[in-house]
Protein backbone atom coordinates (compact mmCIF):
# COMPACT_ATOMS: atom_id res chain seq x y z
CA UNK A 1 0.00 0.00 0.00
CA UNK A 2 1.44 3.17 -1.08
CA UNK A 3 1.90 5.67 2.16
CA UNK A 4 -0.70 8.04 0.45
CA UNK A 5 -3.20 5.86 -1.45
CA UNK A 6 -6.37 7.66 -2.23
CA UNK A 7 -5.50 10.99 0.02
CA UNK A 8 -6.25 14.05 -1.54
CA UNK A 9 -3.45 16.76 -1.43
CA UNK A 10 -3.32 20.58 -2.38
CA UNK A 11 0.04 22.21 -2.54
CA UNK A 12 0.65 25.68 -3.18
CA UNK A 13 3.99 26.76 -4.28
CA UNK A 14 3.78 23.53 -6.60
CA UNK A 15 5.13 24.30 -9.96
CA UNK A 16 8.83 24.21 -8.87
CA UNK A 17 11.58 23.62 -6.33
CA UNK A 18 10.36 21.66 -2.93
CA UNK A 19 6.61 21.83 -3.78
CA UNK A 20 7.33 19.94 -7.37
CA UNK A 21 9.62 17.56 -5.60
CA UNK A 22 6.77 16.69 -3.56
CA UNK A 23 3.91 17.02 -5.97
CA UNK A 24 5.39 14.05 -7.75
CA UNK A 25 6.52 11.97 -4.76
CA UNK A 26 3.00 12.18 -3.19
CA UNK A 27 1.57 11.37 -6.35
CA UNK A 28 3.83 8.39 -6.77
CA UNK A 29 2.59 7.68 -3.46
CA UNK A 30 -0.99 7.44 -4.39
CA UNK A 31 -1.87 10.44 -3.15
CA UNK A 32 -4.48 12.68 -5.39
CA UNK A 33 -2.95 15.77 -5.91
CA UNK A 34 -4.24 19.64 -6.81
CA UNK A 35 -1.31 21.61 -8.11
CA UNK A 36 -1.33 25.07 -7.57
CA UNK A 37 1.19 27.98 -8.24
CA UNK A 38 1.19 31.67 -9.07
CA UNK A 39 2.87 30.94 -11.81
CA UNK A 40 0.47 29.87 -13.87
CA UNK A 41 2.98 28.41 -16.88
CA UNK A 42 4.26 26.29 -14.39
CA UNK A 43 1.44 24.54 -13.11
CA UNK A 44 0.79 21.76 -16.36
CA UNK A 45 3.93 20.49 -16.81
CA UNK A 46 3.76 19.46 -13.02
CA UNK A 47 0.39 17.80 -13.86
CA UNK A 48 1.40 16.23 -16.89
CA UNK A 49 3.74 14.46 -15.43
CA UNK A 50 2.29 13.11 -12.76
CA UNK A 51 -0.18 11.95 -14.90
CA UNK A 52 1.89 10.51 -17.47
CA UNK A 53 3.70 8.24 -14.56
CA UNK A 54 0.09 7.22 -13.97
CA UNK A 55 -1.16 9.25 -10.99
CA UNK A 56 -4.03 11.45 -10.69
CA UNK A 57 -3.94 15.49 -11.01
CA UNK A 58 -5.13 18.68 -11.59
CA UNK A 59 -4.07 22.32 -11.72
CA UNK A 60 -4.78 26.02 -10.22
CA UNK A 61 -3.93 28.94 -9.90
CA UNK A 62 -3.42 30.05 -7.06
CA UNK A 63 -2.01 33.21 -5.14
CA UNK A 64 -1.30 32.50 -1.65
CA UNK A 65 -1.50 36.57 -0.55
CA UNK A 66 -5.27 36.51 -1.92
CA UNK A 67 -7.52 35.04 0.38
CA UNK A 68 -10.54 34.65 -2.79
CA UNK A 69 -7.67 32.03 -4.40
CA UNK A 70 -7.04 30.60 -1.42
CA UNK A 71 -10.33 29.71 -0.82
CA UNK A 72 -10.77 28.91 -4.21
CA UNK A 73 -8.04 26.61 -4.33
CA UNK A 74 -9.64 24.49 -1.34
CA UNK A 75 -12.62 24.07 -3.15
CA UNK A 76 -11.89 23.35 -6.25
CA UNK A 77 -10.02 20.03 -4.41
CA UNK A 78 -12.97 19.41 -2.33
CA UNK A 79 -14.76 19.46 -5.90
CA UNK A 80 -12.57 17.64 -8.02
CA UNK A 81 -11.98 14.71 -5.54
CA UNK A 82 -14.46 15.04 -2.43
CA UNK A 83 -12.29 16.08 0.53
CA UNK A 84 -9.14 17.20 1.05
CA UNK A 85 -6.81 15.29 3.07
CA UNK A 86 -3.79 17.16 3.31
CA UNK A 87 -2.51 21.00 2.63
CA UNK A 88 1.18 21.42 2.15
CA UNK A 89 1.68 24.93 2.55
CA UNK A 90 4.92 25.39 0.79
CA UNK A 91 4.32 28.92 -1.57
CA UNK A 92 7.77 31.33 -0.07
CA UNK A 93 9.40 33.85 -1.47
CA UNK A 94 13.09 35.12 -0.61
CA UNK A 95 13.76 38.57 0.04
CA UNK A 96 15.17 41.44 -2.42
CA UNK A 97 18.44 41.28 -2.93
CA UNK A 98 19.55 37.97 -1.76
CA UNK A 99 20.63 39.33 2.06
CA UNK A 100 22.07 41.60 0.27
CA UNK A 101 20.38 44.69 1.94
CA UNK A 102 20.87 45.74 5.67
CA UNK A 103 18.16 44.97 8.17
CA UNK A 104 18.32 49.07 8.76
CA UNK A 105 17.92 49.57 4.79
CA UNK A 106 15.20 47.31 4.55
CA UNK A 107 11.54 48.72 3.97
CA UNK A 108 8.25 48.65 4.94
CA UNK A 109 7.45 47.32 1.39
CA UNK A 110 9.68 44.70 1.66
CA UNK A 111 8.57 43.26 4.46
CA UNK A 112 5.08 43.34 3.44
CA UNK A 113 5.84 41.64 0.22
CA UNK A 114 8.10 38.97 1.71
CA UNK A 115 5.69 37.96 4.79
CA UNK A 116 2.43 38.89 2.63
CA UNK A 117 3.33 35.46 0.57
CA UNK A 118 5.76 33.96 3.72
CA UNK A 119 3.15 34.15 6.48
CA UNK A 120 0.09 35.55 5.90
CA UNK A 121 -0.28 32.84 2.42
CA UNK A 122 0.36 30.59 5.14
CA UNK A 123 -2.26 31.94 7.61
CA UNK A 124 -4.70 31.64 4.43
CA UNK A 125 -4.33 28.18 3.87
CA UNK A 126 -4.10 26.89 7.10
CA UNK A 127 -7.14 28.74 7.67
CA UNK A 128 -9.13 27.30 4.81
CA UNK A 129 -7.61 23.97 4.54
CA UNK A 130 -9.09 23.65 8.26
CA UNK A 131 -12.53 24.76 7.22
CA UNK A 132 -12.42 21.82 5.22
CA UNK A 133 -11.02 19.21 7.14
CA UNK A 134 -13.33 19.70 10.05
CA UNK A 135 -16.40 18.76 7.94
CA UNK A 136 -14.74 15.30 7.34
CA UNK A 137 -13.24 14.44 10.61
CA UNK A 138 -9.57 15.57 10.10
CA UNK A 139 -6.20 15.97 8.05
CA UNK A 140 -3.08 16.77 8.02
CA UNK A 141 -1.44 20.20 7.56
CA UNK A 142 2.34 20.61 6.64
CA UNK A 143 4.33 23.94 6.00
CA UNK A 144 7.47 24.99 4.28
CA UNK A 145 9.34 27.01 7.17
CA UNK A 146 12.89 27.46 6.60
CA UNK A 147 16.28 26.62 9.15
CA UNK A 148 16.37 30.82 9.25
CA UNK A 149 13.56 30.26 11.90
CA UNK A 150 16.04 28.53 13.89
CA UNK A 151 19.25 30.27 13.21
CA UNK A 152 20.26 33.57 11.81
CA UNK A 153 21.34 34.08 8.01
CA UNK A 154 22.83 37.48 7.42
CA UNK A 155 20.64 40.10 5.66
CA UNK A 156 17.82 37.96 6.09
CA UNK A 157 15.87 39.27 8.95
CA UNK A 158 12.37 39.75 8.05
CA UNK A 159 12.03 36.43 6.31
CA UNK A 160 13.75 34.98 9.51
CA UNK A 161 10.98 36.53 11.17
CA UNK A 162 8.25 35.37 8.83
CA UNK A 163 9.43 32.04 9.74
CA UNK A 164 9.81 32.27 12.75
CA UNK A 165 6.18 33.61 12.80
CA UNK A 166 5.36 30.05 11.05
CA UNK A 167 6.04 27.97 13.74
CA UNK A 168 4.10 29.97 16.16
CA UNK A 169 1.56 29.46 13.65
CA UNK A 170 2.06 26.00 13.21
CA UNK A 171 2.58 25.36 17.31
CA UNK A 172 -0.97 27.51 17.76
CA UNK A 173 -2.92 25.44 14.87
CA UNK A 174 -1.83 22.07 16.60
CA UNK A 175 -3.38 23.58 19.59
CA UNK A 176 -6.68 24.95 18.38
CA UNK A 177 -7.43 22.92 15.38
CA UNK A 178 -6.35 19.04 17.14
CA UNK A 179 -10.33 18.47 18.72
CA UNK A 180 -10.96 18.22 15.40
CA UNK A 181 -8.23 15.62 14.54
CA UNK A 182 -6.41 18.29 12.09
CA UNK A 183 -2.45 18.04 12.97
CA UNK A 184 0.01 20.80 11.48
CA UNK A 185 3.38 20.28 11.18
CA UNK A 186 6.77 22.20 9.71
CA UNK A 187 9.17 21.34 8.06
CA UNK A 188 12.73 23.42 8.05
CA UNK A 189 15.11 22.78 5.19
CA UNK A 190 19.04 23.83 5.59
CA UNK A 191 20.53 22.11 2.64
CA UNK A 192 19.06 20.76 -0.39
CA UNK A 193 17.04 23.74 -1.16
CA UNK A 194 15.87 24.32 -4.73
CA UNK A 195 18.17 26.60 -6.72
CA UNK A 196 15.34 28.03 -8.42
CA UNK A 197 14.18 29.84 -5.17
CA UNK A 198 16.93 32.42 -5.53
CA UNK A 199 15.78 32.96 -9.34
CA UNK A 200 13.22 35.22 -11.40
CA UNK A 201 9.64 33.13 -11.16
CA UNK A 202 9.69 33.30 -14.78
CA UNK A 203 12.83 31.64 -14.88
CA UNK A 204 12.86 27.54 -16.46
CA UNK A 205 12.37 24.99 -13.79
CA UNK A 206 15.99 23.88 -12.60
CA UNK A 207 14.59 20.57 -10.62
CA UNK A 208 18.12 20.76 -8.52
CA UNK A 209 19.16 21.71 -5.14
CA UNK A 210 22.30 24.33 -4.84
CA UNK A 211 24.51 21.19 -4.34
CA UNK A 212 23.52 19.10 -6.69
CA UNK A 213 23.91 22.39 -9.80
CA UNK A 214 27.28 23.01 -8.01
CA UNK A 215 28.88 20.09 -10.01
CA UNK A 216 31.21 17.25 -8.43
CA UNK A 217 30.49 16.36 -4.87
CA UNK A 218 33.26 16.27 -2.72
CA UNK A 219 32.17 15.52 0.99
CA UNK A 220 35.26 16.53 2.63
CA UNK A 221 34.55 20.07 1.79
CA UNK A 222 30.93 19.87 2.72
CA UNK A 223 29.81 22.76 4.75
CA UNK A 224 27.85 20.36 7.19
CA UNK A 225 28.98 17.79 9.48
CA UNK A 226 27.54 14.47 8.00
CA UNK A 227 29.88 12.86 5.58
CA UNK A 228 27.84 10.83 2.68
CA UNK A 229 28.93 10.48 -0.84
CA UNK A 230 25.91 12.22 -2.25
CA UNK A 231 24.74 15.92 -2.35
CA UNK A 232 21.80 16.85 -0.43
CA UNK A 233 18.72 17.37 -3.22
CA UNK A 234 15.51 18.56 -3.05
CA UNK A 235 13.83 14.93 -2.21
CA UNK A 236 16.01 14.93 1.27
CA UNK A 237 13.21 17.42 2.17
CA UNK A 238 9.85 15.88 0.11
CA UNK A 239 10.60 12.51 1.98
CA UNK A 240 9.80 14.31 5.54
CA UNK A 241 6.90 16.22 3.99
CA UNK A 242 5.15 12.88 2.88
CA UNK A 243 6.01 11.45 6.51
CA UNK A 244 4.34 14.47 8.20
CA UNK A 245 1.33 13.89 5.34
CA UNK A 246 0.98 10.08 6.13
CA UNK A 247 -0.61 8.36 8.73
CA UNK A 248 3.01 7.15 9.85
CA UNK A 249 2.92 10.62 11.92
CA UNK A 250 -0.63 10.42 13.00
CA UNK A 251 0.43 11.48 16.67
CA UNK A 252 2.79 14.44 15.50
CA UNK A 253 1.22 17.64 15.90
CA UNK A 254 3.12 21.30 16.57
CA UNK A 255 6.32 20.59 15.61
CA UNK A 256 8.61 22.77 13.47
CA UNK A 257 12.04 20.75 12.90
CA UNK A 258 15.07 20.93 10.73
CA UNK A 259 15.15 19.18 7.40
CA UNK A 260 18.28 17.73 5.19
CA UNK A 261 21.00 19.74 7.93
CA UNK A 262 23.39 17.16 8.22
CA UNK A 263 24.20 18.17 11.38
CA UNK A 264 24.38 21.98 10.77
CA UNK A 265 22.30 22.65 13.71
CA UNK A 266 23.94 20.12 16.15
CA UNK A 267 27.21 21.92 16.36
CA UNK A 268 28.10 25.34 18.05
CA UNK A 269 29.13 28.23 16.06
CA UNK A 270 32.31 28.18 17.57
CA UNK A 271 35.23 27.13 15.28
CA UNK A 272 37.16 23.67 16.92
CA UNK A 273 39.98 22.19 14.55
CA UNK A 274 39.99 18.45 13.27
CA UNK A 275 42.27 16.63 15.24
CA UNK A 276 41.10 19.81 18.59
CA UNK A 277 41.02 17.05 21.47
CA UNK A 278 44.29 15.29 20.92
CA UNK A 279 45.90 18.65 20.94
CA UNK A 280 44.01 19.48 24.29
CA UNK A 281 45.30 16.00 25.81
CA UNK A 282 49.14 16.99 24.16
CA UNK A 283 49.16 20.45 25.69
CA UNK A 284 47.71 19.09 29.33
CA UNK A 285 50.34 16.15 29.21
CA UNK A 286 53.11 18.69 28.31
CA UNK A 287 51.91 20.67 31.26
CA UNK A 288 52.33 17.63 33.37
CA UNK A 289 56.00 17.32 32.02
CA UNK A 290 56.90 20.78 33.20
CA UNK A 291 55.59 21.11 36.52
Amino acid sequence: MNRLQDKSMLITGAGSGLGREVALLAAAEGARVVVTDKVEARIQPVVDAITAAGGQATGFRVDVTDESQVEAGVAHTVATFGRLDVAFANAGVTVPGQGTVPLEDTTLESWNEVNGVNLVGVFLTIKHAARAMKTTGGGSIVVTSSAASLVSYPGFGIYAAGKAGVNGLVRAAAFDLGKYGIRTNAVCPTHGMSVNFGLDPEAPVVGQSYEEAAGDWDPTHAVMPLRLPFPPSLRHNAWPVIFLASDESQYMSGTSFATADGGQHARVSIPFPENWGLDQQAEASLADVVD
